[in-house]
């Protein structure tokens, strides 16, 4: 086939006696494998090479979280494959991984574009820091920390300011993630959308919000903040404080989502969540 693939392999038994039978059933086939092991929090060093023909992720959805991560802007398709607990962004299971890459190779696939993040720090007019999350930026206190006041605008018009916990800022693929834990609606993932849930609001008349997803959210500390961290996706954190503007909006560069003829999201999603 002279095709060349990304394998993104969680740290456990299990998926790594997996992975070694696949990468061998792929290079039976001619197949380059280009195989990345982490831990379900673990950053890369590296950017995934170019020209890959599409990347496997033998893992939970951490896992999978790490090989976008490691995809960066590349828009190489990608395939989650289950071994996690939950695995809301897996598109199919380990029994099936062969059948599924005959699949792919004879291009029997679709793609959907799903909606990732761009977040960018500045602290006055310098830019500290930049990233992207295709789950959500959530903006959390420490155990010991007070409320947060976080002053939120969206196009450059006041919306609230919060007090809270904290904020998530999330996709329509995130709102089952912590947004949901947070009382957060489900959002199809193919609905354009940006996701704000206010965590453990002070005030009960702060609900959960939708925005078109070409707005530009803009977010501040204010007061004396402290001990308020920023993270994006659960994977990357930094501290931030009343000095710091965030501007969260959608990327130009979506996931491309590997789906297969015989899935269905609310499938899935009733699997998921153990609706009857």
């Amino acid at each position: 086939m002279g095709k060349k693939i990304g394998l993104v392999v969680k740290n456990e038994p299990r998926a790594l006696r997996q992975a070694d039978e696949f990468e061998n059933w792929l290079k039976a086939r001619d197949v380059t494998v280009i195989r990345r092991q982490n831990e379900e929090t673990a950053l890369s060093p590296e950017p995934a090479p170019d020209a890959l023909f599409c990347v496997f992720v033998l893992g939970g959805d951490g896992t999978f979280l790490s090989a976008v991560r490691w995809l960066g802007n590349q828009q190489a398709p990608i395939l989650g494959v289950k071994f996690g607990a939950v695995g809301f962004l897996a598109e199919t299971t380990e029994d099936r991984l062969c059948e599924v890459a005959e699949a792919i190779f004879e291009n029997r696939f679709s793609i959907r574009l799903q909606m990732r993040l761009d977040v960018c720090v500045f602290r006055g007019k310098t830019k500290i820091a930049e990233n992207q999350a295709f789950n959500d930026v959530v903006i959390n206190k420490g155990a010991l920390a007070r409320l947060a006041r976080i002053c939120a605008h969206i196009n450059d018009q006041f919306l609230t300011s919060y007090r809270a916990d904290g904020l998530i800022v999330a996709t329509p693929t995130g709102s089952t993630a912590y947004s949901l834990a947070a009382g957060g609606p489900i959002i199809h993932p193919s609905v354009p959308g940006i996701l704000i849930t206010p965590i453990c609001p002070f005030t009960l008349t702060n609900r959960p919000l939708m925005v078109p997803d070409d707005s530009v959210i803009t977010i501040r500390l204010t007061e004396d903040a402290s001990d308020i961290m920023l993270t994006c996706d659960g994977q990357v954190g930094m501290k931030i404080d009343e000095y710091d503007t965030l501007i969260i909006r959608k990327s130009p560069n979506p996931v491309q989502m590997i789906t297969l003829p015989d899935q269905n999201y609310f499938d899935v999603l009733k699997t998921k969540l153990k609706w009857g």
